[in-house]
C-alpha cells in the first residue's frame, strides 16, 4: 500500500539539477587547479578560479541539505542525497586547500608527477559529471554508473603511485641540499593526492546508490 502511495507523489527532481550544477563548479574547480600547476604568471588567476569555483559548490551543497528537509519525497534516500553531495563538496574543499598551499608556500614549479596527478584530478571531475545525470535513471543506467565509478577508483590507485614515485624523486633531489623544498614539495603532493581520494569516495556513494536501487 505504502509503496503504491509512494509511487503516487511528485518527487522533487531539482536535486538532479543540483547535483549537476555542483558537479560543474567541481570540473571548473579541478581545470582551474590542474592550469595552476603549469606554474608561471598565471598562478594567483586559477587560484582565485578555485575559490570561486568552491563557494558556488559551497551554495550548492546548501540548496541541496536544505532541500533535504523541506521535501516530502525525494528521488532516493536522504542519507544517499546527504552522502553524494558532501562527498563532492568533500572534493573540491581539497582543491581549495591544495590551491592555498600553492599560494602559502609561493610555489612557482611543479614536477611532471604533480601535473599527472592534476590531469587524474581533471578526469576525475570529468567522469563525476558524466555519471551524476545518469542518476535520474538509476535502474537503466545502473552498469553506466559502475562503470564511470570504477574509472574513478582506477585513477585513484594510478595517482598513489605517482604520489610516490613523484615523492620519492623530491627526497633523492633534496636529501643533502634543501629541506625546505622537500617539505612544501611533500605538502603539495599530499594535497592532490587528498583530492583524488574524495573523488574515490564519491564513487563510492555513487556506487552504493546502485546497489541500493537495483
Amino acid at each position: 500500500m505504502m509503496r503504491w502511495f509512494h509511487a503516487l507523489m511528485p518527487k522533487e527532481e531539482r536535486f538532479f539539477d543540483l547535483f549537476a550544477q555542483h558537479a560543474e563548479a567541481v570540473l571548473g574547480g579541478a581545470r582551474a587547479l590542474r592550469a595552476m600547476l603549469e606554474g608561471g604568471s598565471e598562478i594567483e588567476r586559477n587560484c582565485r578560479t578555485v575559490m570561486d569555483r568552491e563557494h558556488e559548490a559551497d551554495d550548492v551543497t546548501r540548496e541541496v541539505l536544505i532541500a533535504v528537509r523541506r521535501t516530502f519525497i525525494t528521488p532516493f534516500d536522504r542519507g544517499s542525497i546527504r552522502d553524494l553531495i558532501t562527498a563532492m563538496d568533500n572534493a573540491i574543499d581539497q582543491m581549495q586547500k591544495t590551491a592555498k598551499t600553492v599560494i602559502l608556500f609561493d610555489v612557482k614549479a611543479f614536477t611532471p608527477e604533480m601535473r599527472k596527478m592534476g590531469d587524474a584530478i581533471v578526469k576525475s571531475a570529468e567522469l563525476t559529471k558524466e555519471a551524476v545525470p545518469l542518476l535520474r535513471a538509476i535502474s537503466q543506467e545502473a552498469v553506466h554508473i559502475s562503470q564511470l565509478t570504477e574509472q574513478i577508483s582506477s585513477i585513484e590507485g594510478q595517482a598513489d603511485e605517482l604520489h610516490d614515485i613523484g615523492l620519492k624523486a623530491l627526497y633523492q633531489a633534496n636529501v643533502n641540499s634543501n629541506s625546505m623544498a622537500f617539505f612544501v614539495g611533500n605538502e603539495v603532493y599530499d594535497h592532490l593526492e587528498k583530492v583524488v581520494d574524495r573523488f574515490d569516495d564519491v564513487a563510492n556513494v555513487m556506487h552504493g546508490i546502485v546497489i541500493e536501487h537495483v
